[in-house]
């Protein structure tokens, strides 16, 4: 088994970018939601600052995290609020899609990666970006779908030096062969929390390939998809709410799980963050399972 830990708490990204397993992901700072009304720019830059005064050094964001109207976007919150980057933050970034005058999306060619790496280059105020990850499909695996033009477009700005790390988010065992087979891959990125466990078995390949395992909607997306009444049994144990019990449970699956709660709320982000701290017992692991 390769798994580049160094300590319980932090993983090393592709073996060389140590980072704590409790990051941020920013798609709610724009608005609470992939689209919705923009919200205060001020409030989430202030967001972003206390997220790493808390210690967190990895933040997962997008080009296409934006408000409805377009006037306030992540990548631009992320700029302005913590440029020049701390030399130990590592940004994550995703493409795969390209939108229409509509709004409306459709799924990127890959004659098209340079462009989407470049904007997240000129928005995010960067020479290279450490993490991009491929996004495939919606919100399940586009089983049998190749993905190997856009890889080898994304492999090709890796060399250039463009792109440190390449990920992959929303894909499959196969998807993972493919890619690996293209260029190393460094993360994965797929729908996956506590009532949400079809990807177990990806997960520990993953782990035993040293890749990390990064679940979007690591609290069920704010759907009510989590099991409230199991996980507050856990949290009275704890003192806890069951949202942080939902994320210890990630953390304590595989030393290759990072969590990425993500908030517009200075509240909830500390909140989220205090998760790091809670073990879980074997009770709780049981009641959990």
């Amino acid at each position: 088994m390769n798994t580049p830990a160094l300590n319980p708490r932090q993983w090393r990204l592709g073996a060389d970018l140590p980072i704590n397993r409790l990051g941020f992901g920013a798609m709610r700072l724009p608005c609470n939601g992939f689209r919705g009304p923009a919200r205060d720019p001020e409030t989430g830059r202030a967001v972003l600052r206390r997220a790493l005064e808390l210690g967190v050094n990895l933040i997962d964001t997008a080009d296409f995290y934006r408000s409805s109207d377009g006037t306030v976007r992540a990548n631009s919150l992320i700029r302005e609020a913590l440029h020049p980057y701390p030399s130990d933050l590592v940004i994550a970034t995703k493409v795969g899609v390209v939108f229409n005058a509509d709004g409306s999306h459709r799924p990127a060619t890959g004659s098209q990666m340079r462009g989407l790496v470049e904007a997240n280059l000129t928005n995010l105020g960067l020479d290279r970006l450490d993490l991009v990850y491929l996004r495939i499909g919606e919100m399940s695996p586009p089983h049998g779908e190749s993905l190997a033009e856009r890889f080898e477009a994304l492999a090709a700005l890796r060399e250039e030096g463009l792109i440190r790390h390449l990920g992959l988010s929303n894909i499959d065992h196969g998807h993972l062969t493919q890619a690996r087979a293209i260029a190393p891959v460094a993360a994965v990125q797929n729908n996956f929390h506590i009532a949400r466990r079809q990807d177990l078995g990806l997960l520990k390949a993953c782990e035993e390939a040293g890749i990390a395992f990064c679940p979007f909607f690591p609290l069920g997306g704010g759907a009510g998809n989590l099991d409230e009444a199991r996980l507050d049994r856990v949290a009275k144990r704890h003192a806890a709410t069951p949202s942080q019990v939902a994320l210890a449970w990630l953390l304590a699956l595989s030393p290759a799980m990072l969590a990425i709660p993500g908030t517009g709320s200075i509240q909830h982000l500390n909140e989220n963050v205090a998760a790091a701290n809670i073990q879980l017992t074997d009770e709780d692991h049981a009641d959990l399972a």
